[in-house]
Order: C-alpha cells, then structure tokens, then sequence
C-alpha cells in the first residue's frame, strides 16, 4: 500500500478523534532485541516506519519522523521523511555498524534520552507523541520515565506485538504518581496482520484524552 493510501486512512481516523489540526512531534521507538530479528529480516518493521511516517506527515508540519532503536543500548537515527523513506531500515539500520543490534531490551535507557531530546535539547510548545513498540519483557524501571515525565508534554503509546511477558505495559493505567495519565498500552498478535485502520485506532485511541488533560493541567497551552 502507497504511503498515500496511508495518509488518507490517518486522515479520517484523525477527523473521527476531532484530531485534525493538532500539531505534535511524532516519534518511533523500535524494540531491535534479539527476539526482533525475524521482524527486521522480513521487511515488517520497514512498513512499520512507513506506517508510522503516514501519521507523522498528518501531525508534523516538516512531515518529520524522530526514530530510535534499542536494545541493550539505543541509538537515535536521524529523522525519516518521505523522501528518504524507500530503503530507511536497511540503509539507517542494519546495514549501520554504529548501531547496536539483536541483543537485550532496556528500555529505560533509551526513555531517557527521548525525554532529554524534547525536554532539554528542544522544547517547543508542541507536544511530542512517542510509539513504541517492543515484543515483550519490557523492563518495570519505565516506570520512572513515565511518572517523571507526567508533568511534561510527552505521551507515551505502548505497542506489544507477539506473545511475549507484557505484564510491567499491561499495569500503565494503574500506575499512580502521575501529573496525568501520559501513557497508554495496546497488544497486537501480528503487527504486520493488522489494517491500517485498525492499527491507527489503537494508536490514537487515547492521545486525545492526554491532550485535553495536559490541557487542563497547564502541561500544554
């Protein structure tokens, strides 16, 4: 499917959640453990990108998609636009000897440094919208990242692809400290089974409420 096809799809979904306008700095936070390999081989996690990128170019007026892969450690890609989407994950990925890749996950490690990148390096008044997806283990120090950073224009959406250990993602609503509820959570068997439509449900599914309690908080303007 076009990326196009894609953008028209974000687009109703978006007019559906009373959405469109709303400006964010999109982000995609990709899981390359070990346990990703197949995903990485097989070209699902490049249409993840592409995928993502579609909701990104609806957001974002640059059309600019902030992307970082971790494991064990992380390194943070440089931004994937439509232009330089065709080949991003080969070329930006796994043909890069800089990055790290195939090992455990840790995720608090690569939290901080997303929080730094629009916290500290570049605040803007415009929210940034985090997807991240992870197929399963996740470590429970996200916790950490997720309270402290409650009180700043950063939500978190959780994706769990697979049949792994989502225990420590599946407890994010109850978890208490919070300016608001920064953080959301769905699971998905097959990322590369699931429609665009549905997928773009699911990941828009609370982003609205966060942005009217962030609101309401003076988090956001």
């Amino acid at each position: 499917m076009s990326i196009d096809l894609r953008k028209k799809t974000v687009k109703v979904i978006l007019e559906k959640k009373k959405l469109l306008g709303v400006k964010a700095r999109v982000a995609l936070v990709l899981d390359i453990s070990g346990s990703m390999r197949r995903l990485y081989s097989e070209g699902v996690v490049q249409e993840a990108v592409e995928r993502v990128l579609a909701v990104a170019s609806q957001f974002d007026d640059d059309g600019m998609l902030d992307v970082w892969v971790y494991d064990n450690t992380f390194s943070r890609l440089p931004a994937v636009s439509e232009k330089d989407l065709s080949g991003y994950v080969e070329r930006a990925i796994l043909q890069n000897e800089a990055v790290h890749k195939f090992g455990r996950n840790d995720e608090p490690l690569v939290m901080k440094d997303v929080v730094n990148k629009y916290v500290n390096e570049e605040p803007s008044k415009e929210p940034a919208f985090i997807i991240f997806v992870n197929d399963g283990g996740c470590r429970s120090g996200i916790k950490k990242w997720i309270v402290s950073s409650s009180n700043k224009p950063i939500f978190w959406q959780f994706v769990g692809i697979g049949n792994s250990n989502f225990d420590v993602l599946r407890k994010l609503d109850t978890m208490e400290g919070r300016v608001v509820d920064n953080a959301n959570f769905f699971h998905l068997e097959s990322l590369e089974h699931t429609s665009d439509e549905d997928l773009y449900n699911s990941l828009l599914d609370e982003f609205p409420s966060w942005l009217e309690e962030a609101k309401g908080q003076g988090i956001l303007s």
